[in-house]
């Protein structure tokens, strides 16, 4: 009974971080409004941001408690599902494919493999200390100041389906204090997450870091998936390939630096890591060359990309 009970936790917990992520976006795209941010930052800052929160929640209180893999597991594990699982998802709600043309969308797809396999190469020596957070949260400014050095992409305004009536100052402060209301619920619910995480742990006998790769990084990304759909039906290619692209950079290097120069933090046993290490080499490889080869993500691509994900968990599976 109590097994049963403990799944159903942990599935709301991600359905109530899913949910709180959605309602920081709203609130977020408000603020966004009113300060007359445009699409791009939108796209690739206020959505990837609160996207990756419950990464950085759930991340942070598994370091804090003395769960590294599990929090490392979570990045390398999300990674993946936001580059193989999540992208073919988006391209199956779309209508003719994801196009993929815009001149920041080919650059960032570059950066974005590199950043997908940076962390594998600074933990080769089993620790990422906090020169290596330092290394990743340099890499993020980096990417920052690029974005924001790239004067053409403030042009266009970010139109959603929030009509246009003027927020006023009034609906900004209670915007912003929304947005901090739930920051601390989504605190809260990272809780219950790791607990369960540690719970799947012991009872199906697996490392802390296969759940991490398998179940916590799967699990949080369902606002990743969320926002897909939503984006891919509407056929906004920029914010689906924003998001994802936006929130694997997030994850990899500010959740990450964050947590690597705030609490570093050695792992012991690094096998559990070698299959999702090598798979998520290869769909960011692939990701890149379907992004940049026609500069559209096709379904046929979209299937390879989910075909490499089903391969990628029968392999954790049945070798573990």
């Amino acid at each position: 009974m109590l097994w049963y009970f403990v799944v159903i936790i942990f599935i709301v917990s991600c359905l109530v971080l899913s949910w709180l992520s959605s309602r920081m976006v709203r609130d977020l795209v408000l603020v966004a409004r009113y300060l007359n941010w445009r699409e791009f930052i939108i796209a690739f800052f206020v959505m990837s941001l609160a996207t990756s929160l419950p990464n950085l929640f759930t991340d942070f209180n598994a370091a804090l408690q003395g769960k590294p893999e599990l929090a490392f597991g979570d990045i390398i594990g999300g990674n993946l599902v936001d580059l193989t699982f999540v992208l073919a998802v988006a391209v199956f709600f779309s209508k003719k494919g994801l196009s993929a043309q815009s001149e920041m969308v080919q650059k960032s797809a570059i950066f974005t493999t590199l950043i997908a396999v940076l962390p594998l190469l600074l933990i080769v020596d089993g620790r990422l200390n906090r020169a290596d957070g330092l290394i990743l949260i340099g890499s993020f400014l980096l990417y920052s100041w690029w974005i924001f050095s790239e004067r053409d992409h403030f042009k266009k305004r970010y139109l959603s389906n929030h009509k246009s009536q003027s927020l006023g100052f009034s609906g900004f402060i209670k915007s912003l204090l929304k947005i901090v209301v739930l920051l601390v619920l989504l605190l809260g619910a990272s809780f219950a997450v790791v607990g369960s995480a540690q719970f799947f742990a012991d009872k199906l006998g697996i490392s802390l870091a296969l759940v991490g790769i398998l179940i916590l990084g799967l699990g949080n990304s369902f606002p990743e998936t969320y926002f897909a759909i939503i984006s891919a039906r509407k056929e906004e290619n920029w914010l689906v390939l924003g998001d994802l692209m936006g929130s694997v950079i997030v994850c990899t290097t500010l959740v990450l630096g964050l947590i690597a120069t705030i609490l570093p933090f050695e792992i012991k046993n690094f096998t559990p890591f070698i299959t999702a290490r090598i798979f998520l080499i290869i769909a960011a490889v692939f990701s890149l060359i379907f992004m940049r080869s026609g500069k559209k993500i096709t379904k046929k691509e979209g299937l390879f990309l989910l075909f490499l994900y089903v391969v990628f968990l029968m392999f954790e599976i049945f070798l573990n």
